[in-house]
């Protein structure tokens, strides 16, 4: 970026109404050509745009108006606190959902929430089942806003709340305290009744296991240390519970309602249908009882419907539920009864199975969940107690005994085992872990008993947080959703349209019958209905990235899912991504054959344990290997050369040991040519080659290379199998390293001597030659290359904040293997979404044809529109099953 550039003012927006990645393009080209604006960049996944200058929002507003874009300018961080853009709550109060049948149903009911007095603006995720809401209701306002589909409408409680909850008759907020010196459950009852007769005190409430208490009034430490005198007890105040941290969850309930009460209205209306054939069969069809047990069924089986059908009427507001009413309606006013019910009950029907295919694909969040334990065994003070998570504190030590699954985010302490950690970074084997080592929770120890530090509050741990982003990600809109709710929205009065001119012109011009093309015209409208278009996307986008998170692969929206299914060429960082990122000694050859190589080998580690170069931890781990002992050798006089090595006195000797050009500016004389040809041939390799030696003579050659993932050459040929046409390398590093690494990979082509800039540059090259391009790296020295990309992917997502944070997907496994099956995924993905759009679409059409000779009836019609629906989402499901 320019220093012009840098030095305009720099702004980020917010923006609304983007449909697809190419309105976000011309809007960015739209920006750059306002007056006064140096540069713009458009973030289509963040629905933001950064713009370097002084435009108004009239001017921003102006240059989206193709879309009736609105713009909002967003506030830095640190602001938030102070002054809130347009009096909006910052952190919105989030919701669950229960009851959506529908994507339609879930933007009504956003569009109501909206409309809410005291509301500033609203979001559903569809795929979450939750609603985050910026502003001031009630549970039973936003239930009324819901009321056309009977929602249930929960709070996603803070611990605030839930402390509330549980002390209705008090009204002060309360105070916590952490408590230390509590010896036994006694001492703390007592604790608690002491502080419970404190003047000013209303409540108090012990946890011990938490070593916790919670006080209702205003006593002052001293007092409360007064209280616990009897046993020395030392009181320390922790953030009010109305001040702990947004997003921590209570445990939900869930009631399981069994299948006859949750479907019995529409097992009613079914029964209702029964009698009605058979009164049909014994009585006839014209019969006043068979009439009425028809009617019966419509009225109990469409109660639901036709009470959101009316309301849609009144407010000439055309969805799937207004063209069943109106269907229905017409069956009823031309006597088709037993027609109209049947349409009441399959239309049910498909709306069941609809809302069983949602739960089935959110149920990859539900057992996300359920993955980490809610209590852990924790020692305090000399006792092991069971301590719920949420009051598991940082530096807490855990016991984790063989087969128990990890219940927080720590470091071992103490013991060795190894831990399956499928459930966060889908690797299959068991990584083995002993002190020192990260382990995370929601993984299994498998063998050994665990002491474990807690480094991670509940709502910080890695799973909370993959939970966290894959619900956001499932609520994210794809640009194949984005085209289909944009559709529908203008596809469903056109039905109307074409219904009434299907009714109304053959009686009225060409003499045909009314009662024959009213019912034609009612067939239509039940054979346009949208149900399969709207389900055919959101199931297809929840159920694979709630696969890919059980995979290992964080795929954070719709839209880097259908983009990772359209690459055409991928970038891969070297160093730890195609690599370990871990140096190792590859070459060890001591030149006189009389001398002692592990002799030679302490020196050398001796020299190197005193430098700070990044090789010498793989000369350590050589010599450790080799259970050399170099920490009693004593080292005099140690220096750095700089940029050539280092040098010290051991025994009286002088030695060096640095690169080939440092020997050869000491002029030593058997470093000859076979030396250099040596040299150039481990270089040749990909390898460091170190010289180690005296003023007069060369001893030893030492090398030193990262080495190969053992998974990168079989990536890299399944991607080119996958159709992938280019895969490139780019380094820092020399080119005689790149290419020899390179050469072993496979890689398309070899970029090397990069800095980060000329990175940046290259992938945008790549993007104009090839469209979509992926850069995969570590997700932060490449951050501006993975920011170029259309889909960056961050390795080793797990424990890494920032991978997390700043790639568009993140493989959880420090594995590559995970990223051929991320594209298989996705172009399954995008496969799936067609095929089910050109169904819906084409199956309507065929019946649509249907109208032209006569042929259509209301029967053809449900069935065609219910076969769609549950064909679109059994399709849809079927991405739940792609394996690796």
């Amino acid at each position: 970026m320019s220093e012009a550039i840098k030095s305009a003012d720099k702004k980020v927006y917010r923006v609304e109404g983007f449909s697809c990645a190419n309105c976000a393009g011309k809007f960015e080209k739209n920006v750059k050509n306002i007056a006064g604006v140096q540069d713009a960049k458009v973030n289509f996944g963040a629905s933001k745009i950064t713009v370097f200058g002084e435009p108004t929002i009239e001017e921003l507003e102006k240059a989206g108006a193709f879309e009736n874009l609105k713009v909002i300018p967003e506030k830095p961080r640190r602001q938030a606190p102070q002054q809130v853009l347009q009096d909006v709550k910052v952190v919105p109060d989030v919701y669950r959902v229960e009851g959506f049948s529908c994507a339609n149903c879930a933007g009504k009911f956003e569009r109501n929430v909206k409309d809410l007095p005291g509301i500033h603006d609203a979001k559903v995720n569809f795929g979450a089942s939750k609603i985050s809401v910026f502003g001031e209701t009630t549970v039973e306002d936003l239930e009324k806003a819901g009321a056309f589909e009977n929602l249930k409408v929960t709070p996603e409680k803070t611990r605030r709340q839930a402390q509330k909850n549980d002390t209705q008759n008090i009204t002060m907020d309360p105070n916590v305290y952490r408590v230390e010196g509590f010896s036994c459950a006694s001492c703390a009852g007592k604790f608690e009744k002491n502080v419970k007769e404190l003047p000013g005190v209303q409540d108090a409430k012990v946890n011990f296991g938490a070593s916790k208490i919670t006080v209702f009034g205003e006593p002052t430490i001293e007092e409360l240390e007064k209280a616990g005198a009897f046993e020395n007890l030392k009181v320390i105040p922790e953030k009010t519970v109305g001040q702990a941290v947004q997003g921590s969850k209570v445990e939900e309930e869930v009631r399981k309602v069994p299948f006859y009460k949750k479907h019995s209205t529409l097992l009613y209306a079914s029964l209702l249908i029964v009698f009605g054939y058979l009164s049909m069969f014994v009585n006839g069809e014209e019969n006043l009882i068979t009439s009425l047990l028809f009617v019966a069924s419509i009225v109990i089986g469409g109660y639901s419907l036709f009470k959101v059908g009316f309301q849609n009427l009144l407010h000439l507001d055309f969805d799937m539920k207004t063209l069943m009413t109106v269907a229905i309606i017409g069956a009823a006013i031309i006597g088709e009864w037993a027609e109209g019910a049947i349409v009441v009950i399959l239309f049910a029907i498909s709306e069941a199975l609809e809302r069983f295919s949602m739960d089935r694909a959110r149920q990859s969040i539900r057992s996300l969940m359920d993955i980490a334990p809610k209590e852990a065994l924790v020692r305090r003070n000399g006792q092991e107690i069971m301590v719920h998570v949420d009051d598991i504190m940082v530096g807490d030590i855990m016991i984790v005994k063989p087969g128990q699954k990890i219940a927080m985010d720590g470091e071992v302490v103490s013991g060795n085992s190894s831990v399956n950690q499928a459930a966060i970074t889908g690797e299959s084997v068991p990584v083995a872990k002993a002190i020192d080592d990260e382990v995370f929770a929601g993984t299994i120890n498998e063998e050994g008993l665990l002491e474990v530090k807690v480094t991670k509050l509940v709502e910080d741990t890695t799973i909370s947080k993959i939970i966290h982003l894959v619900e956001e990600a499932q609520g994210e809109r794809a640009p194949a959703q984005a085209f289909v709710d944009k559709f529908a929205r203008y596809y469903t009065p056109i039905i109307m349209v074409i219904a009434a001119l299907v009714a109304i012109v053959p009686p009225l011009f060409f003499n045909g019958d009314w009662g024959t093309w009213v019912y034609q015209g009612l067939a239509v409208l039940v054979v346009g209905c949208p149900c399969a278009l709207v389900i055919s996307t959101p199931i297809s986008i929840v159920s694979a990235i709630g696969n890919a998170a059980k995979k290992g692969v964080l795929v954070k929206g719709g839209i880097y899912l259908e983009e990772m299914g359209a690459l055409k060429a991928i970038a891969f960082d070297k160093t730890g991504t195609l690599t370990k990122g871990i140096p190792a000694v590859t070459d060890y050859k001591v030149l006189n054959q009389d001398s002692n190589e592990k002799e030679i080998l302490s020196i050398i580690t001796a020299l190197e344990y005193r430098s700070q170069h990044p090789l010498a931890s793989a000369i350590m781990k050589k010599a450790e290997e080799e259970n050399i002992s170099y920490s009693e050798i004593v080292v005099d006089d140690f220096s750095s050369i700089t940029g050539k090595g280092i040098m010290g006195s051991v025994y009286g000797t002088t030695y060096y040991i640095g690169s080939p050009k440092l020997f050869k500016d000491l002029s030593i004389t058997n470093y000859d040519q076979n030396l250099e040809q040596l040299v150039i041939s481990l270089q040749n390799q990909g390898k460091t080659a170190m010289v180690f030696g005296t003023e007069k003579e060369v001893l030893a050659i030492i090398a030193v290379a990262d080495e190969v993932r053992e998974s990168s050459k079989d990536v890299i040929q399944k991607l080119h199998q996958l159709g992938i046409k280019k895969t490139i390398m780019l380094t820092g590093d020399n080119k005689g390293t790149a290419k020899a690494i390179g050469s072993e990979v496979g890689v398309s082509e070899i970029q090397a001597e990069l800095m980060p800039q000329d990175k940046l540059n290259y992938i945008k090259q790549l993007r104009s030659e090839y469209g979509n391009v992926a850069m995969v790296g570590d997700g932060v020295n490449d951050a501006p290359a993975l920011a170029a990309s259309t889909v960056g992917i961050a390795m080793g997502g797990a424990g890494t904040d920032t991978a997390i944070e700043t790639a568009d997907v993140a493989l959880m496994a420090d594995d590559l293997s995970k990223l051929p099956f991320a594209v298989k995924l996705s172009r399954k993905t995008l496969n799936i979404i067609k095929a089910n759009i050109t169904f819906a679409i084409g199956i309507k059409l065929i019946a649509l044809l249907l109208v032209i000779p006569g042929w259509l009836t209301l029967w053809i019609a449900i069935l065609s529109d219910m076969g769609a629906t549950i064909l679109v989402a059994l399709n849809s499901l079927r991405l739940m099953r792609v394996k690796e």
